[in-house]
């Protein structure tokens, strides 16, 4: 950090498995992934090519090279995923992320319908191949999923191998956790805490009443997802109290005047 202030949060050091931002790039340009890294990489833990961007998105192996160029992983959008698995093609996305040197695969079926003992079967292989990140939740605002069906989707999924489950919130935030508005499905969170570990969710939060009702509820070491690039830095300082939603959150009250 630039200077030394008191009563700071310990937000665990990088690289993290626990606390992560994850961000989602819909297609930034060449100059701008630069602009990118020299603003806030080290606030940003992974990097998502949203949903099948990477397809469309020129200069695509330099972008990635440099991301990883500092150690951060990037993955494609799991809407990818499904586009090659509806294709018959499951076998030609595994090659795709080698060829990329891609070390990270989010599987999901919000697109596309996966029986869900199929869906573990594709987490398990890809665990052969990298890290797994499962996506649990529709991106059908219609298709609401009682809470028992999110815990069970996730114990599954987790035990099928993969890393993390993210909690399905389409990249506006309004789905899936959310209701069209944007607000919290504040039962459902409770309800998958009391049975899935905080540390193994990345809760897809956009918006910054969303990221601050994780922040207050889990800590500042929430692991947060669909990260707009230029939220990254708002959001760390949101995290560890430098921001006027969490200001007072880690003050001792005794000790300040």
């Amino acid at each position: 950090m630039n200077f030394k202030l008191s009563q700071i949060p310990d937000r665990v050091k990088k690289p993290r498995t626990n606390g992560i931002t994850m961000i989602m790039d819909k297609g930034l340009s060449l100059e701008e992934a630069k602009n990118l890294i020299s603003a806030a990489h080290p606030h940003i833990d992974i990097i998502k090519l949203g949903f099948g961007t990477a397809y469309v998105t020129p200069n695509l192996r330099e972008k990635i090279d440099l991301y990883q160029s500092l150690d951060i992983p990037v993955y494609f959008g799991g809407t990818l995923f499904e586009a090659f698995l509806i294709r018959n093609q499951f076998n030609d996305y595994i090659q795709l992320c080698k060829d990329f040197k891609i070390t990270y695969m989010e599987v999901s079926d919000g697109s596309i319908t996966i029986p869900h003992t199929e869906k573990c079967g594709y987490i398990e292989k890809l665990t052969k191949h990298g890290i797994v990140l499962s996506e649990v939740g529709s991106k059908d605002a219609a298709n609401i999923m009682p809470p028992y069906k999110w815990i069970e989707q996730m114990q599954a999924e987790l035990e099928a191998g993969a890393s993390y489950v993210i909690a399905e919130a389409r990249e506006a935030g309004n789905v899936g956790l959310y209701r069209d508005s944007g607000e919290v499905r504040q039962g459902l969170v409770n309800e998958i805490l009391t049975k899935i570990p905080a540390e193994k969710i990345l809760w897809e939060a956009p918006q910054k009443a969303q990221q601050l009702y994780f922040l207050e509820l889990v800590g500042c070491n929430a692991n947060l997802g669909n990260i707009a690039p230029s939220e990254i830095i708002p959001l760390e300082a949101m995290r560890i109290g430098l921001r006027g939603d969490t200001f007072n959150l880690y003050l001792d009250k005794e000790t300040v005047s």
